[in-house]
């Protein structure tokens, strides 16, 4: 049973949460969107001076609604990879130090783990082995997750994430940032057969489709056409038939290949992390296949799929309960693939 305070800084939200095995104690997240909803996107500099104002009163919020002191903290972890890297670096920066001031042990966290782990917060019983749905803004991946820190990438999208080409589709519909929980709103209210949209096949050398490889970039652009030729057209945008419409592509892309990995590896469980897991046409869809295959499809709560700190904390716990901890010069990155994870720690001394 170990209690690691855990900082994310990887993006546009400030969060430091305490987990204790894999309970959470505190969670704390600050967002940013009012302050980059101007702006119709994060910008780096403005999210780097954002942390900094906010980190330390995180903080201070997580012990006290943990209720507890530097005493009953076993370790310190921060999210270190991959992310903007000014951000990334206010967050391992105060994690390093709190670590050297209350003398405890380091972990730098890779952020797509912590989406893996998000699972784990919910699920405490769940082990590996088990495929991991990742989907965010930033990576839509197909995990084989062997154990901890052992992952193998089955599958990936080509171009656009899967959260990217919702907040691109956003800005086509003049909807404003983020895109994701607008167009899920408005999906309720529309027809999602209304409008043929493709689900972004990969071509193989040798003919046919990659079975788990994706594309969204020729989704968004087959959106972009329709609103064109229905402006020319001079017609009212149906922008909740729209909205419906790419959801529900997006949804069936996501589930097919999901399956079909989860059938062919042999894998009875999919655990779905990242932003677009809290997307109700992902999860109606996935869930709907995965019943007819006797696959468990786990789901993180809404406040655990988009970017926090309890889930770098969960990830952090299960490595420092294997002896894994990180050199206090361990720097950030803003790209290091997940499989890569176990260049982050140094084995127990």
């Amino acid at each position: 049973m170990v209690t690691v305070l855990a900082i994310e800084t990887s993006c546009d939200e400030t969060a430091v949460a305490i987990v204790k095995n894999r309970q959470v104690c505190s969670s704390i997240i600050t967002s940013q969107i009012p302050v980059h909803q101007q702006y119709g996107g994060v910008v780096p500099e403005v999210a780097s001076r954002q942390h900094l104002e906010t980190i330390n009163q995180a903080i201070a919020q997580a012990l006290e609604q943990a209720q507890l002191d530097w005493g009953q903290i076993d370790a310190i972890a921060a999210t270190c990879a991959p992310g903007l890297v000014g951000a990334l670096l206010v967050g391992l920066t105060a994690a390093k130090t709190l670590a050297i001031l209350y003398n405890k042990p380091f972990l730098g966290v890779h952020h797509l783990e912590g989406h893996i782990y998000a699972t784990y917060l919910s699920e405490p019983t769940l082990d590996p082995p088990f495929l991991s749905l990742l989907v965010s803004g930033g990576h839509t991946s197909l995990i084989y997750v062997k154990e901890c820190g052992i992952y193998e990438t089955l599958g990936e999208t080509r171009d656009d994430a899967a959260g990217e080409a919702f907040d691109k589709v956003a800005r086509l519909l003049k909807l404003g940032y983020p895109g994701g929980p607008v167009i899920d709103k408005l999906a309720q209210t529309g027809n999602a057969q209304a409008f043929a949209l493709p689900e972004g096949k990969v071509s193989l050398p040798g003919g046919g489709f990659h079975r788990y490889d994706g594309s969204f970039s020729g989704l968004k652009t087959a959106v972009l056409r329709l609103v064109q030729q229905l402006e020319k057209d001079a017609k009212p945008l149906p922008v909740a038939d729209v909205a419906a419409s790419f959801q529900e592509t997006v949804a069936k892309a996501l589930t097919k290949r999901a399956i079909a990995c989860a059938i062919d590896y042999g894998l009875d469980t999919i655990a779905v992390g990242g932003g677009v897991a809290a997307n109700s046409g992902l999860r109606k869809n996935l869930q709907a296949a995965a019943s007819q295959h006797n696959i468990r499809v786990l789901f993180p709560p809404l406040q655990f799929c988009t970017d926090n700190a309890a889930m770098i904390a969960c990830a952090a716990a299960d490595h420092l309960s294997l002896g894994h901890t990180s050199p206090l010069t361990l720097g950030v990155e803003s790209r290091l693939p997940l499989t890569q994870v176990m260049k982050l720690y140094q084995p127990e001394s």
